[in-house]
């Protein structure tokens, strides 16, 4: 089965205090970067999107509309998945290693690991799905604060969709 050819998005390292805020989950972070949280109902599902979500505040199950986003981004556009969205959040994977492994460690692991994760989701297999996946992962900047985690998004490359992806092969 051929490797996927997800375009390979990059979580911006912040300056040290924001990504400090950021990983730590204080609120003051949007005072430094604009950024901030998107409003979420007591499940955690977004009610209410944010045009500037800070990528550390993200969860799977959020709808992002992040098509524009190209290498290394510190915000993203989040918004409630029943309303039109480019891509959602699909898988957290969680790096364990102490020391920055490389970027092409961390790819490959990225696409290994979504791959797996995506055929969970979709209820098929890559190849036979109309969707692709792609990732936000940490570079050596934000490994250095602690970011350890890849976050699958899922997206269709036809367009924006309205809904969750999640069955779509069902």
């Amino acid at each position: 089965m051929p490797a996927p050819t997800p375009l390979r998005l990059a979580v911006g390292a912040l300056a040290v205090v924001s990504a400090t805020a950021a990983l730590s989950g204080c609120a003051f972070l949007s005072q430094f970067t604009g950024a901030g949280e998107a409003q979420r109902d007591t499940e955690g599902q977004v009610v209410e999107g944010n045009d500037s979500t800070d990528v550390f505040t993200l969860r799977v199950g959020d709808c992002l509309n992040d098509a524009d986003a190209i290498e290394q981004v510190e915000t993203v556009p989040t918004t409630p998945c029943d309303e039109p969205h480019d891509s959602e959040v699909f898988a957290s994977v969680i790096m364990t290693e102490d020391d920055y492994p490389g970027q092409e460690a961390i790819l490959e692991r990225a696409d290994a690991e979504c791959l797996t994760e995506f055929e969970a989701f979709v209820g098929g297999g890559y190849n036979d799905s109309p969707y692709d996946f792609s990732y936000y992962f940490p570079t050596e900047g934000s490994w250095s604060e602690g970011d350890r985690e890849i976050l699958c998004v899922i997206y269709d490359p036809a367009g924006p969709v309205t809904g969750s992806l999640e069955g779509s092969s069902s």
